[in-house]
């Protein structure tokens, strides 16, 4: 079971407006929790009324006893947590393996190893907010229980969630910083590629120098929108493909892994209100 305590911060607020108002919550989610009596006071009673308004420091704990998440749990190799409390947690996926199963029966994915780390301290739910491709190492965000997953999905619609990466891209880029705003498609003779399409969808990347080496550059990147490969079909474009990336003919690694880590999360807490950022060592 998914559950988290929480502090009301204001007076007069309900359970009601929390969920529904200040939280977003899913139509669905919070009809399901007021069915099953799912918000309880200090002394672990159901809250029966949920517009008699609360005073500030109201202690609550919502509970989602139907909640579980279908991935294998599979701890049989390290997870890396940078961040994690009763709502997030913050893994780090290492290149090479996949977000999460395409199957309910597959493993080996970063989720397989986030679902055993959640059910071995109790909880039942993880579910990734945002994804990276198979070959870019860094930081994932998850959330532990409903109301976070459609907090944060908001956030990152909204682009309330900053996303930097450090990548490493062929040759010598000249700007020492600048912003690619050019829309990303499908390649019609690529299933697995993408391009800069003027039909595809709105994508924008900002990008900063961080260090310029013999033949190649290390570059700081941004992301705005989160279009499938973006950093990597906007570096190839203007000529600096991430080094390694050969789909987008990047220069092969010895390791045959490409230079793309997602480095730093920074976004206002939506449980504590708190400036949160979470960054690779």
């Amino acid at each position: 079971m998914a559950l988290f305590h929480y502090k009301t911060q204001q007076d007069g607020l309900t359970v009601e407006q929390l969920l529904k108002e200040q939280w977003q919550g899913g139509k669905k989610t919070v009809h399901l929790m007021r069915m099953a009596k799912s918000v309880l006071d200090s002394t672990g009673n159901p809250v029966d009324d949920w517009r008699a308004p609360l005073v500030e420091g109201t202690e609550l704990v919502f509970t989602f006893p139907d909640a579980a998440s279908t991935y294998i749990s599979d701890d049989k190799d390290e997870l890396t947590v940078l961040f994690e409390d009763e709502h997030i947690l913050a893994a780090v996926k290492p290149a090479g393996i996949a977000t999460h199963p395409d199957g309910p029966t597959e493993t080996g994915t970063l989720m397989n190893r986030v679902m055993a780390h959640v059910r071995n301290n109790g909880g039942d739910y993880a579910e990734h907010i945002h994804r990276l491709d198979k070959g870019t190492s860094g930081l994932v965000l998850i959330a532990k229980h409903p109301i976070a997953k459609s907090l944060f999905d908001r956030m990152i619609e909204q682009n309330n969630l900053t996303r930097q990466y450090v990548a490493e891209v062929d040759g010598y880029l000249k700007r020492p910083r600048g912003t690619i705003k050019l829309p990303i498609g499908r390649d019609r003779h690529h299933p697995a590629k993408r391009l800069v399409s003027m039909s595809g969808q709105a994508a924008v990347t900002h990008f900063k120098v961080i260090e310029r080496k013999e033949d190649t550059t290390l570059v700081e990147a941004q992301l705005e929108t989160g279009r499938t490969h973006q950093i990597r079909v906007h570096l190839a474009h203007i000529g600096n493909p991430v080094t390694g990336d050969t789909l987008y003919d990047g220069s092969e690694t010895a390791d045959g892994h490409y230079r793309l880590t997602a480095t730093t999360l920074s976004f206002i807490h939506p449980f504590t209100e708190q400036q949160t950022t979470i960054e690779m060592n």
